[in-house]
């Protein structure tokens, strides 16, 4: 992140970071109106605690429930660490899990009281290949409005969202990147990446 992000990226990433994962299976049940209504919620959950004007730590404990509630977390996590994910046991992935739900919590939820009076509406909908583009508009005073689409599908046997695009860019491989340089940075130890990550953010 650089060190005076504007506060679109912020924004973007920390919308990024509730929805990026791997590609789906094939959703054969999931239809347009169940993807609407899921991301109908969590544009709503959201933009309730953007306006909320709690602590700032009660927001961070906001934004893990809503990643939590409505992600494919698993998938997400497992995604951000790409092919190293194949070497590592079930009981650190399980950690890693854990770690990482709380890293992007911390990391993106403590920045969203910078955006009081802004809000996210949902526009549409449509299937795409096995999954599910619902395409909301995101409002930020004093910016130009964008576009922010959510990718949904059902893989893990409820409907999740796996995936953000903000303004024509996937925000899942922004963030692959980010953990696969952390894990080089540790030699690709996967315990000291996850003690950081319950550190960071």
């Amino acid at each position: 992140m650089p060190n005076n992000p504007t506060r679109r990226f912020v924004l973007t990433t920390g919308l990024a970071a509730l929805g990026l994962g791997a590609l789906p299976r094939p959703a054969l049940a999931l239809t347009e109106a169940r993807a609407r209504a899921l991301i109908d919620q969590v544009v709503r959950d959201i933009n309730k605690v953007i306006a909320s004007g709690q602590p700032l730590s009660r927001m961070v404990v906001g934004f893990e429930r809503i990643f939590s509630r409505y992600g494919d977390v698993p998938i997400i996590a497992r995604s951000t660490l790409g092919a190293d994910a194949n070497r590592v046991s079930s009981a650190q992935l399980r950690a890693y899990t854990d770690a990482f739900r709380g890293y992007v919590a911390r990391k993106y939820g403590k920045r969203f009281n910078e955006f009081a009076g802004g809000k996210i509406e949902v526009k549409d909908v449509r299937e795409v290949k096995s999954w599910h583009e619902v395409r909301s508009i995101a409002y930020l005073p004093g910016q130009s409005p964008f576009e922010v689409s959510f990718l949904v599908s059902d893989r893990s046997g409820q409907d999740r969202f796996f995936d953000m695009v903000i303004e024509g860019i996937s925000l899942r491989l922004t963030e692959r990147t980010e953990i696969g340089a952390m894990l080089d940075q540790r030699n690709g130890d996967i315990d000291a990446l996850i003690n950081h990550l319950k550190q960071a953010g």
